[in-house]
């Protein structure tokens, strides 16, 4: 079903004055999955305003047409004393008069004289970008410890906050006593603030790493007083997802458009590999506006200050990143890069750009895995297993906004191969798997999704074909190591 993707909102002279253009009516929010740049690979806690500058120029440049569209600063833009490999505990935050986090003049500059992310948000929308920051759960220590009041209330933050409520592994914020209406009028005021500047995008964490919804809700409702007030869209996105069971997804959908549904995720090919449950799980339940999140793609240049290893060119192979980028578009996950974006090579870049990647996600529908076979060089001994055998299939749909499919009544099929050597379909895999019996005596035709990417070192190619007659038709090709043979049938 076509849904608008705008609704109606009050005139603009109705909203306070606040430098930033008041769009005629609010887009529907996070239609397709979000595609967009997140700091936390490259820079962790350390990002600064010119660095989001090169890489928002970057993405208008070169990934804007291929569906990117949003620029996230992680942790720790509050934080003047941020250093790569971890958190600054017990540091002094930025924070105003009322203990809500304001950006570290230092590394920001344009935020200067009260002006937060204003400026940046106005040079990225500019680019036709969307901006966006992190933050905690919670309520900032020091703002407890200085007892500053709560914008718009008689309250002081030693009222709302519940300082038994920890997050395990950063410790900026205590918590907000929960179903307080204290507790709300905080989340109103930072939400506010960060409305204010112009942002598009909240990703707040550790709300569900253990699940939080009280303080979930109490988020999703401060965004709608700050939308009614500023007249622009925000879109909500939950961290982290270690546990996270599926049995809250309707209260998810009913708060926010992103979820994670995994812990942070590297470019180790174990991570990735994990990520195969969980989005077989998942993916079923994808609805437009409402997505679950399979974490950041470690892809390009990382670790040039981050949280967790050293300045590099991810160690994923390319074969391992086509996977990854195939997987996560299969089960409609949002796609959110680390890699530095100018600093990154030609060839993530070139597979980043692949249409396939809007295409799919935006526009597919009945996602689901269809196959899951351990193989082994010897019938069935243990010994002499040799990878997994993996395939996914969806139907082609029209996109949400209203574009048509550019495979109408159509499917994608995505075949993966978790083993340590390239491995040939022997016709295990028979094209009615994909187009379903009824319709597997028609001509169909294939068309490879990778088939103009950058290629792995080693020489072995991805190449995939149909093979046979009539109901007998099979997929074959070459699948590289812990590779994936993508395309669409019409």
């Amino acid at each position: 079903m076509t849904i608008p993707t705008t609704v109606s909102v009050a005139p603009a002279d109705e909203y306070p004055a606040d430098g930033h253009t008041v769009p005629e009516a609010m887009p529907v929010k996070a239609w397709r999955p979000p595609m967009g740049w997140n700091s936390w690979d490259s820079y962790g806690t350390t990002i600064t305003e010119q660095e989001v500058l090169d890489n928002a120029r970057f993405m208008a440049e070169h990934l804007k047409d291929a569906g990117w569209d949003t620029l996230v600063i992680d942790a720790g833009w509050f934080d003047p004393n941020a250093h790569a490999h971890g958190y600054s505990d017990g540091t002094p935050l930025c924070i105003d008069a009322y203990g809500r986090q304001i950006p570290d003049e230092q590394r920001f500059p344009s935020a200067a004289d009260g002006k937060g992310f204003g400026p940046l948000a106005d040079a990225v929308h500019r680019l036709g970008l969307k901006l966006g920051v992190h933050v905690m759960r919670g309520i900032p220590r020091q703002a407890v410890h200085e007892n500053l009041p709560v914008k718009g209330t008689a309250l002081h933050a030693q009222d709302v906050a519940d300082t038994e409520h920890t997050c395990a592994w950063n410790h900026d914020n205590y918590g907000l006593k929960r179903g307080d209406a204290g507790a709300q009028a905080w989340y109103d005021a930072q939400v506010d603030l960060l409305a204010s500047w112009g942002l598009d995008f909240l990703k707040v964490d550790d709300m569900q790493t253990p699940f939080f919804p009280e303080e979930i809700e109490a988020y999703h409702h401060a965004i709608e007083r700050a939308e009614a007030a500023y007249g622009r869209p925000i879109t909500l996105s939950l961290s982290p997802g270690g546990w996270v069971a599926s049995t809250h997804v309707d209260f998810l959908r009913g708060v926010s458009q992103m979820w994670r549904i995994s812990d942070d995720l590297w470019d180790r090919w174990e991570d990735i590999y994990q990520q195969f449950p969980r989005l077989a799980r998942w993916a079923p339940m994808q609805r437009t506006g409402h997505w679950a999140d399979a974490d950041m793609l470690p892809l390009g240049h990382i670790g040039l200050r981050a949280e967790r290893g050293d300045d590099r060119q991810s160690k994923l192979t390319c074969d391992e990143q086509k996977t990854l980028l195939t997987l996560w578009s299969m089960g409609r996950s949002p796609l959110m890069v680390g890699g530095d974006l100018p600093t990154s090579n030609a060839d993530t870049i070139a597979l980043l750009a692949n249409p396939a990647l809007r295409e799919v996600t935006a526009g597919s529908s009945g996602n689901r895995e269809i196959v899951w076979e351990r193989l082994f060089a010897e019938w069935n001994v243990e010994e002499s297993f040799i990878g997994e055998l993996i395939a996914w299939t969806a139907d082609a749909a029209d996109w949400a906004d209203g574009t048509t499919s550019a495979h109408a009544r159509g499917h994608y099929g995505a075949i993966f191969w978790t083993g340590s050597e390239p491995y040939e379909l022997k016709g295990n895999i028979q094209l009615q798997s994909f187009v379903g019996i009824d319709q597997r005596n028609a001509d169909w035709t294939l068309t490879d999704l990778w088939a103009d990417a950058p290629q792995s070192p080693d020489g072995i190619r991805s190449d995939v074909r149909i093979e046979g007659e009539g109901e007998d038709r099979v997929i074959r090709g070459t699948i590289p190591a812990h590779g994936c043979l993508w395309f669409a049938l019409d």
